[in-house]
This record gives structure tokens, sequence and C-alpha cells, in this order.
């Protein structure tokens, strides 16, 4: 892409640039779901017509969007913005795992739907979260079929993402 603007579109290049500088500046973090967003609450955590009950887990804002694109869910969602990791120092409070725990202690969320990726990293994620629902008495119900092991939700198409949600199952 930067050989075709330097080469062809330098003008394209500059205004690219521009936008990009300007969504760096204006872009930020839902408080309360994590998303990207331009405002403190995102659109979805801002509708009161979401099921507050249902919480779905995923690690990146893309893979909210795939949910969202794909299949009907009128819960909400929570986004790590990664996976624990310890070799990468990358552990609990890195991933929000410590708001996430504040949601639960609320005691709005009845069940928890873990939709991270299918990785050994993804699976010891979706393991640690199951674990701190189960001390809050939450149910917990993981997405399965049709997402292939070792994939990444943001490459899954569609149909197979709608046909996991509804074969999921408890964890």
């Amino acid at each position: 892409m930067a050989y075709h603007l330097l080469e062809r579109d330098r003008e394209g290049g500059k205004a690219l640039s521009r936008v990009l500088l300007e969504a760096m500046e204006r872009i930020g973090h839902c408080t309360r779901c994590r998303t990207l967003s331009e405002t403190e609450l995102c659109y979805l955590c801002a509708n009161p017509d979401r099921d507050q009950t249902l919480l779905c887990i995923v690690e990146t804002p893309s893979d909210q969007a795939m949910i969202e694109q794909a299949i009907d869910y009128r819960g909400s969602h929570f986004v790590l913005g990664g996976h624990l990791s310890p070799l990468d120092g990358i552990g609990p409070k890195e991933i929000g795992l410590d708001h996430l725990d504040e949601r639960f202690a609320e005691g709005v969320v009845k069940e928890i739907i873990l939709a991270t990726n299918p990785t050994i990293e993804g699976e010891a994620t979706a393991q640690y979260i199951h674990d701190m629902a189960e001390t809050h008495g939450i149910r917990t119900t993981r997405i399965a079929q049709g997402v292939p092991m070792g994939g990444e939700l943001e490459y899954v198409d569609g149909a197979t993402l709608a046909h996991a949600f509804r074969g999921r199952s408890e964890f």
C-alpha cells in the first residue's frame, strides 16, 4: 500500500495520513465494554434494549464487530483487548479482568458467552474467566461448533459463527 501511494497517489496518501491522525486522537475505549469508541459509552452499551444479563466476552473489537454483523445477538459485550500470555507479560490486569470482575460483582450478568479464540492462549483465558464467573454464580457457555481449533474469529465467515453461537455449550 505504501509503494502504491508513494508511486501513484501521493495526495491520497496525505489524505489517509490526516484521517488516521484524526482517528488516533478521537477514538478511545468504551468505559463499559472496552471496545473502540468515539464516545464514553459505545453505541451498543448506550442501547437500553440490549440484554444486560447476557455478556459475550471477546478478545478484540474486530471479534465483537464480527459477532454483531453475523448474528442477531442482543446481549452485551466485553472486549478483553487480547488474551492471557504470561511469557509475553500479559496477565489478568493487562486484559481488563479486574474490570470484568467488577461487572460480575454488580450482580446483573447471569450468563457469559466465552467467544475467545480457540488457541492455547484463548482457551487458557476462557478457563480463567470461567473460574472468575463461577465464584459469582454466573452460568458460563462457550461458542463451539464451526470455529476451527487454532483459528481466529476475525477470519470466520458469518454463517459458521452463527452456527457456533447456536451450538454453544456449558464450559
